[in-house]
């Protein structure tokens, strides 16, 4: 899945400390982060790759992220303005705000620089350059979305002792929310239900899944996204494993749940229905997706291999 990166280590400790050159930064705004296109890529005559300087995380994807001298290079606002946000291994990860960097690269020679949109990260063919691009965006996103104070109005700064952001003004303390979700993997006898989102471009099949609401426990999650989306009962809940999932700034929790009842499945359909389809699939007719990262289909491989 998206977390397993092993042999590498993530450190979230909070920390205040200068980026080295080899460090890499995470730049984003709105949905999109700031990659090395694959033109940079080119090893140069000694081997090394001549734009990032030094050697930063493969892609695998035609872009990769880039290094603290790399943007030092052409935005030297961000290397200048960069804070900490984690590490992996040895290796920091930065990000700097966006007043210190957007001017640069409107700049003639930053073509090697383009925005993505953040599900590049997904594709990316080592595990810890995705997982590491992910969690750094969503805390780039995340402080980038609290420059100023929800209370009073007034501009922010940044903690110097935790991770959070603190009103000059008025006092108040802002710290990384996750929002809760539940993923559902509902069996019936030798039987799991698939799902499709109602989302142009996305075939894939899915499980039911959706946020808890304020006051809900996972469980009565479970049975109310369950009811809302398909229509059925289910009893029997039980929890599998989680997830970190930054593209929703979400921590997912995976559960499975027997049907108690009639499995006939009803959609709904009262507008702005989320799904388009589910049926009931067989042990022996589920088709894994190899090398997604994602709990959905952890769990439907565990349902496969009768290991749910």
């Amino acid at each position: 899945m998206l977390q397993d990166i092993l042999p590498h280590v993530y450190h979230s400790d909070y920390a205040v400390r200068k980026p080295g050159d080899d460090d890499i930064m995470i730049l984003q705004k709105d949905n999109q982060v700031l990659l090395v296109s694959a033109p940079a890529l080119a090893p140069s005559s000694d081997g090394m790759k001549e734009e990032q300087g030094g050697e930063a995380p493969d892609a695998g994807c035609g872009f990769q992220l880039p290094t603290v001298s790399l943007i030092r290079k052409y935005c030297p606002g961000a290397a200048e303005h960069a804070f900490y946000l984690f590490s992996i291994d040895e290796q920091g990860y930065y990000s700097a705000p966006a007043s210190s960097w957007e001017q640069d690269l409107k700049k003639d020679g930053c073509g090697i620089l383009v925005f993505k949109s953040v599900m590049v990260l997904r594709e990316m063919e080592k595990a810890v350059c995705s997982f590491s691009g992910a969690v750094g965006w969503q805390l780039a996103n995340w402080y980038d979305l609290h420059r100023f104070c929800g209370r009073c109005g007034r501009e922010t700064v940044h903690s110097e002792q935790e991770r959070a952001i603190i009103c000059p003004s008025c006092g108040h303390a802002y710290y990384p929310r996750i929002s809760p979700v539940v993923i559902i993997a509902i069996v019936n006898s030798d039987r799991i239900l698939l799902t499709r989102y109602n989302r142009s471009g996305y075939r894939r099949h899915a499980l039911v899944a959706g946020f808890v609401e304020i006051g809900e426990t996972l469980e009565d999650a479970v049975r109310r996204e369950v009811m809302e989306e398909v229509g059925l009962r289910v009893k029997n809940i039980r929890y599998i494993e989680s997830q970190p999932w930054p593209f929703s700034s979400s921590l997912i929790a995976g559960f499975s749940a027997e049907v108690d009842g009639d499995p006939t499945v009803h959609l709904n359909t009262d507008g702005g229905e989320e799904l388009s389809e589910a049926v009931w699939m067989e042990r022996s007719e589920v088709e894994i997706e190899d090398g997604s990262i994602s709990l959905t289909w952890d769990m439907i491989r565990k349902f496969k291999n009768g290991t749910l």
